[in-house]
């Protein structure tokens, strides 16, 4: 049996003869890019056509091969429905009812919301088992997981089929009293079929014990001054009750369905595919989560999210959100399955947000070890990381202290390139300034390194804007500083001439917001130098100098992008 994960298709051999050649290749293909569905795509199909279509009688090799492609290619996509049952299907033909039921067993476990697979599956049961009740109960489980969808009638047909299939007209009936509260889309058609019942199924079966006698009271209490009524009048007029009762539970039930009628007739994809969704389909999505998180209903809302991710289950937004909500609800380990499923199945490494949120998760529940783990397993995989290895320095500088986390980062930067390293003494810098008020401790990072960063943009803006921010009562000495800064990036700094500019722009805009007497003269100086002699707008002052935003220039002022 392979360890399934993230490189488990390299340790898949193939011994047969039939297309050999081929299906090496087809297995390379996957392990030089697992992402590529595409690449999956063929040598699942591939695989499954061996010996014209692999069964029990075929050769062990292409067995084990098919097996194992499956195994590995739905641990990377579990939300691939279809595919569940196809190896289901293979594996019925291959070792029978018992294998075949782990493989569903096994996907209804991964995508608990699919109506089609949990439909498939007891069909499959209802197929290969003579046992009413084993039957039912795999029904009852499905009907916990996908009965509240909105399009759920392929399966609640399917129930209604086996009851009526083991002649058990009173569970036909109990199946079409529970749908009426359900908002289904095709809530019509299930009144419809239970009305007809109204009339001839015996009481007992058509409504609970506590709701029958409630109504028998009322009809004898409508009863109680007139002359004694016949048993069939009194049954009769009970069941116009239970008509009244119904219609009442239908009709506030069907404007439930109607509240949500556009919500569901956005969704145009409610499956899971690796191709992006539309604009317009995600925004529907958030839409209808908010709908339902105003309606308070937990079940309700907790299963649109679960549907929801299906979809967009590569949709870090998403994932997110419903880590947000379910943590508002106060369900904190429910809270910590949706980020371990979104961090260690769905999301990609290239997209951090969920796994540091999950971080910062555990290091609010006092989970510091589990925290740290989580940004160094994820630096493991993505060493370039500079937002995963500052948020790290940021839970050692809470729980450890300031110079454990810049301890911390001169670790990093031992191990990065310059534009990371750079970030990274910065970051040192910034916490021995902000968090320590070492401000000479960080002029000695950045002077004691700039030689090591002549290349890094960030490294040299935040040395000015450090500079920039140091309040002093003698504007000279300030300026000598600042401008001592700038003619280090210009006559000793590598970076490009682009890079150069912005900051010079930086610097100037300094010299007219806080300059001494002499700075109209140092800036036209430098404008000169600048920007050049070209007569455009670019050269223009009032154009050459950045925008402001809370006091920064706007380059500084932004997000720091993730690599």
């Amino acid at each position: 049996m392979l360890a399934l994960g993230r490189g488990s298709i390299a340790q898949v051999v193939y011994s047969g003869d039939e297309a050999a050649v081929e299906i090496r290749k087809l297995l390379e293909a996957v392990v030089e890019n697992e992402d590529d569905f595409e690449k999956w795509e063929a040598l699942v199909t591939r695989a499954t056509t061996l010996e014209g279509g692999v069964n029990r009688n075929s050769n062990p090799s292409a067995i084990d091969l098919v097996r194992n492609v499956f195994d590995c290619f739905l641990a990377k996509f579990p939300l691939f429905f279809g595919y569940w049952k196809k190896y289901a299907d293979l594996e019925f033909s291959i070792g029978g009812t018992e294998t075949a039921e782990e493989v569903y067993e096994r996907g209804v476990s991964c995508i608990t919301t699919s109506v089609d697979l949990w439909a498939n599956y007891c069909t499959f049961k209802m197929d290969t088992s003579h046992d009413p009740d084993i039957i039912r109960q795999l029904f009852e489980r499905g009907a916990h997981f996908v009965g509240r969808d909105f399009q759920s009638h392929p399966f609640w047909d399917k129930y209604i089929e086996f009851e009526e299939r083991v002649q058990a007209p009173a569970n036909v009936t109990k199946i079409l009293s529970r749908v009426l509260y359900l908002p289904l889309y095709h809530i019509a058609r299930y009144y419809e079929k239970f009305s007809a019942l109204l009339g001839s199924r015996p009481l007992e079966e058509l409504v609970d014990d506590e709701t029958l006698d409630t109504l028998k009271n009322a009809v004898q209490l409508e009863n109680q001054a007139g002359p004694e009524i016949a048993p069939l009048e009194l049954e009769r007029q009970l069941r116009l009750k239970l008509a009244d009762y119904y219609y009442t539970a239908y009709s506030k039930t069907s404007q439930e369905v109607q509240t949500r009628w556009n919500y569901e007739q956005g969704i145009k994809r409610a499956y899971f595919h690796v191709t992006e969704v539309e604009d317009a389909e995600l925004d529907n999505w958030r839409k209808y989560l908010d709908f339902e998180e105003k309606e308070g209903d937990f079940e309700r809302t907790a299963f649109l999210y679960e549907r929801c991710l299906v979809a967009c289950a590569l949709y870090p937004e998403f994932w997110l959100r419903y880590a947000r909500w379910m943590f508002s609800q106060g369900k904190e380990e429910n809270t910590r399955l949706i980020y371990m499923r979104a961090s260690c199945i769905f999301v990609p490494i290239s997209a951090p947000a969920v796994r540091l949120n999950w971080a910062l998760f555990e290091e609010k529940l006092g989970r510091i070890s589990v925290s740290r783990d989580i940004y160094i397993a994820m630096l493991e995989q993505a060493p370039g990381q500079t937002d995963t290895i500052i948020s790290l320095a940021g839970v050692e500088r809470r729980h450890e202290g300031n110079d454990a986390a810049v301890a911390l980062l001169e670790q990093y930067i031992g191990q990065s390139d310059n534009q990371i390293g750079g970030i990274l003494a910065a970051e040192q810098a910034r916490i021995l300034w902000h968090c320590k008020g070492a401000v000479d401790e960080a002029r000695d990072i950045f002077k004691s390194k700039y030689a090591r960063f002549l290349d890094s943009r960030d490294f040299w803006i935040k040395y000015l804007q450090f500079e920039v921010a140091q309040p002093s009562p003698d504007q000279k000495e300030a300026h000598a500083r600042i401008k001592a800064v700038h003619e280090l990036m210009r006559t000793k700094g590598t970076v490009s001439e682009e890079v150069s500019k912005e900051l010079s722009h930086y610097y100037m805009a300094y010299l007219l917001n806080r300059g001494g007497k002499d700075a109209a003269e140092e800036y036209m100086q430098l404008d000169k130098i600048v920007n050049g002699y070209v007569s455009s707008d670019k050269s223009v002052p009032s154009q050459s100098l950045p925008q402001k935003r809370n006091g920064l220039p706007h380059h500084t002022a932004s997000k720091r992008q993730r690599k």
